[in-house]
């Protein structure tokens, strides 16, 4: 009998006999995809697929941090690594893999002539998702920034907005808070630090905790460049950076940008009440538990960007569902426990990855999805009991 992993792409999904119109449409993307790659003329592909490229096969490379290991400790409520799942799913790596992952180099990159596609996916989500094309018509391939059937209309089209120089960061769903925070604002970051942020260029539709960290970094939003949807922009010079999401260094430089210096005595849970979904069902039957353990019950959606920064300085303990609110441990102390509950049939490593890289010790409770929603949809069920035992470990 074979072993079915935790959990599916919806690629590896429909392979295995997902709808008939979707499992066509992804052998034809992949087939188009690799004929392009092998050096197909973008005309004969309809323009529909273009080769890839390593972003840092092209301009000038600085390597401002090589490519090294980082070890993690086990959760604090876990004795042996056999519990973590080894599905690394669509992230890339298992949350086993964070015991000892390898980190990714982070880089500034300088481009020549260089075309920025401003698109959404034609899907439902209707996801930010940009492009970037050099002076051959080849797509750069970044982390979360590639080159998509979707971005042919645009690709065949005159650039809308030109500039001699231009900094980018935006990549895929740069505007959930948790992208934001553990992938972009480590970028502005890095660049302010090494005096690179000139000609920032924004995405016109942004939530406001985008321009409440950019003023955090004094950077006016007013002053940047703005690119809107289903627009080229064409920049003479382009500066980029390529980095890995949970790089220590990156992360920590976030902090100390961010976040005041306190010394940490909140314990802290936060609620998905306001949350589309995945909210914690017996939450009310939590409460008890909680409230003994000295917890305070925050919900983020009702704190603005400054205050969540704030209250995150002073956590001493973070108890969370799997959700972007989690990522607010960015802004936590060292030595803060965080507690993520979760469930284990989709065994997202991310956050334990950043706790990691934060020197946060990481709590992991396993959860059950409720319905037949996909797993980010999906309440979640988690046992009193388990939350009181772990709570007992702090």
């Amino acid at each position: 009998m074979s072993k079915q992993p935790l959990y599916m792409t919806p690629a590896a999904a429909d392979r295995l006999g997902g709808p008939i119109a979707r499992k066509l449409s992804w052998w034809r993307d992949r087939a188009g995809q690799r004929l392009a790659n092998l050096g197909c003329p973008t005309p004969v592909l309809a323009r529909r697929w273009v080769r890839h490229k390593p972003a840092s096969a092209v301009g000038n490379v600085l390597e401002v941090h090589p490519e090294r290991r980082h070890t993690a400790p086990l959760p604090f409520n876990l004795n042996n690594a056999k519990n973590l799942s080894r599905d690394p799913g669509w992230w890339g790596f298992s949350q086993r893999d964070v015991l000892n992952r390898p980190v990714s180099p982070a880089r500034v990159l300088t481009l020549s002539n260089t075309r920025i596609l401003s698109c959404q996916t034609p899907d439902a989500a209707m996801d930010f998702s940009p492009a970037i094309m050099d002076p051959t018509g080849q797509s750069l391939d970044l982390r979360e920034i590639r080159y998509r059937p979707f971005h042919a209309a645009l690709a065949a089209r005159p650039p809308d907005l030109v500039m001699d120089h231009a900094v980018w960061i935006a990549e895929r769903v740069f505007d959930n808070h948790s992208h934001w925070l553990s992938a972009h604002l480590p970028k502005l970051v890095l660049l302010k630090d090494r005096g690179q942020l000139t000609d920032l260029v924004l995405p016109e539709k942004r939530p406001q905790t985008v321009d409440d960290s950019l003023r955090m970094l004094s950077i006016d939003p007013e002053d940047c460049a703005v690119l809107p949807l289903n627009a080229v922009l064409y920049a003479k010079t382009l500066t980029l950076v390529e980095n890995d999401r949970f790089d220590p260094a990156l992360l920590n430089a976030t902090r100390a940008a961010l976040a005041p210096t306190r010394t940490p005595t909140r314990r802290i849970f936060i609620s998905r009440k306001a949350a589309k979904g995945r909210k914690l069902i017996e939450e009310e039957q939590l409460m008890p538990v909680l409230t003994e353990a000295g917890f305070e019950t925050v919900v983020m959606e009702h704190l603005n960007f400054a205050e969540q920064i704030d209250l995150m300085s002073e956590t001493a303990v973070l108890l969370a569902p799997h959700g972007a609110g989690l990522t607010n441990m960015l802004f936590c102390p060292i030595g803060t426990r965080v507690i993520e509950m979760a469930d284990p049939a989709y065994p997202n490593p991310n956050f334990y990855a950043m706790a990691a890289a934060l020197g946060l010790p990481y709590a992991l409770i396993a959860a059950k999805g409720v319905g037949a929603a996909h797993p980010l949809e999906q309440d979640l069920s988690v046992d009193p009991a388990e939350v009181a035992r772990v709570l007992a470990l702090i």
